[in-house]
């Protein structure tokens, strides 16, 4: 995807803040170590990705605690783009509604949206944001 908002639902302007401060933070936790996600709520990173993957890291929190979080998702500060890209599809999104997440952020160009028509429509219907940044 192009950089941009593909959804009906935006981001405010507190959670665009909030995206910032977890992009800067995934950008320092992710040059040490294999991380690529992050869920944000209230300008604090409530958790973070394992070896486990993304599914596993929205499935361990309770959802009271993720209850209107950000999942931001991006490549590795040096990952070998060529063979390894971040990815989300509908199982993301499902996972995000059920979970409470309000939104999703990826990498302009340097993430796979699987399902791309279909997550888009998903995330619309469920009042689910995504953004390219």
């Amino acid at each position: 995807l192009k950089k941009g908002i593909y959804t009906k639902i935006k981001p405010t302007l507190q959670e665009k803040n909030e995206i910032l401060k977890g992009i800067n933070t995934l950008k320092k936790i992710n040059s040490y170590n294999h991380i690529q996600a992050v869920i944000i709520r209230d300008n604090k990173v409530i958790s973070r990705e394992t070896r486990k993957g993304t599914k596993e890291m929205i499935k361990s929190i309770p959802k009271s605690k993720i209850k209107k979080g950000i999942l931001i998702k991006l490549p590795k500060v040096k990952q070998d783009l060529r063979v390894d890209l971040p990815t989300i599809g509908i199982d993301t999104f499902k996972d995000c509604n059920k979970a409470g997440i309000k939104g999703i952020v990826i990498k302009a160009n340097q993430n796979i949206l699987l399902n791309k028509e279909h997550s888009i429509k998903y995330a619309n219907k469920n009042k689910l944001f995504l953004v390219a940044i």
